[in-house]
């Protein structure tokens, strides 16, 4: 299960949870503009938009679950099982393996626009990274500071959603996930008034009950609402401490906790990392469940024009100040 939002401030920010009960050992990973980029089947792009995001490094090639390219658009891939299809090797259209789905549309695409006109000519197709790594179901949400999209590839085709709340997780579809907000249309940060009955009076007895029926549950749909309520009503100011601040406590509103999430044996589901990039900037933030600091990673300190990819292991440590 996963969450992934964008935000603006003065800056635009893109990030997400990624919730799993194992690690693939995931890097932060920059790749610059001159790294070969290999695809499937048989396109080579050797100079593209730099990007930066988290990915498992195999055989050379950046795996991203997330990243950003230096023109400020932002993409990540979320579990969606059962409901993903990807399709034979189609005849006049560029057909892209899931795997290599964000790097095929961030080297390329510098706005949204771009990268609707690149998928107006995309297949999904049906290709594994090896027989050790099948291809993953997943949908993306892929954004830049104006707007943001879905795109899903079912059994219907592929489908390209309008996201007017930034926000995706994982299962249902995503014009589900909009249409199940409906429900909670009462919800609201003010507190209540009473309309249940003229002839009753009621106390306010707590702060916060214009939210009450606010999912708090672990599912992928109950995230939905709570991850879009809190982000849709969030405040925060346009400093970038506050902004990755405010970031990180939107994510933090659908973290999972170990032992909440049973997968089996002794396995849990838990937010193996949080990351939050500033698009503009180009830098990369992150926390682990271990290790609550805020840890950057800025891609323009690094040489943009190379040719080989640089990666930073998570600190996954917990870094604790102690002031006495």
């Amino acid at each position: 299960m996963c969450t992934a939002i964008t935000y603006c401030t003065k800056d635009h920010y893109f990030g997400r949870n990624l919730d799993l009960e194992y690690s693939y050992h995931e890097t932060v990973t920059i790749t610059p503009r001159n790294y070969p980029l290999h695809f499937r089947m048989g396109k080579e792009i050797n100079q593209h938009y730099a990007m930066i995001g988290m990915a498992y490094v195999n055989e050379g090639y950046p795996l991203y679950y997330d990243a950003v390219n230096e023109k400020g658009v932002g993409m990540a891939g979320l579990n969606f099982p059962k409901n993903a299809y990807y399709f034979e090797e189609q005849e006049g259209k560029e057909n892209v393996a899931p795997f290599e789905f964000i790097p095929w549309v961030l080297c390329q695409c510098g706005t949204l626009e771009e990268v609707r006109t690149l998928l107006s000519r995309m297949n999904l197709a049906a290709i594994n990274f090896s027989d050790t790594l099948p291809a993953s179901p997943l949908h993306w949400i892929i954004a830049d500071s104006k707007e943001a999209i879905t795109v899903e590839s079912t059994k219907e085709g592929l489908k390209i959603y309008d996201n007017p709340v930034g926000v995706l997780t994982n299962n249902p579809t995503f014009d589900f996930h909009m249409f199940n907000l409906n429900n909670y249309m009462h919800l609201s940060i003010e507190q209540p008034e009473n309309h249940f009955s003229k002839a009753l009076s009621f106390d306010t007895y707590s702060r916060g009950m214009g939210a009450m029926g606010l999912p708090g549950d672990l599912s992928s749909l109950s995230r939905f609402v709570k991850a879009t309520f809190t982000k849709m009503n969030s405040l925060s100011g346009e400093s970038e401490s506050e902004s990755i601040s405010q970031f990180f406590h939107i994510l933090g509103s659908v973290y999972q906790q170990r032992g909440c999430v049973h997968m089996g044996e002794n396995q849990y589901e838990i937010t193996i990392y949080s990351s939050c990039c500033n698009t503009d900037k180009g830098i990369y933030y992150y926390t682990t469940y271990e290790n609550s600091q805020i840890t950057g990673v800025d891609m323009h300190k690094e040489n943009l024009d190379g040719s080989e990819l640089v990666n930073y292991p998570l600190i996954t440590g917990q870094q604790i100040l102690m002031q006495n």
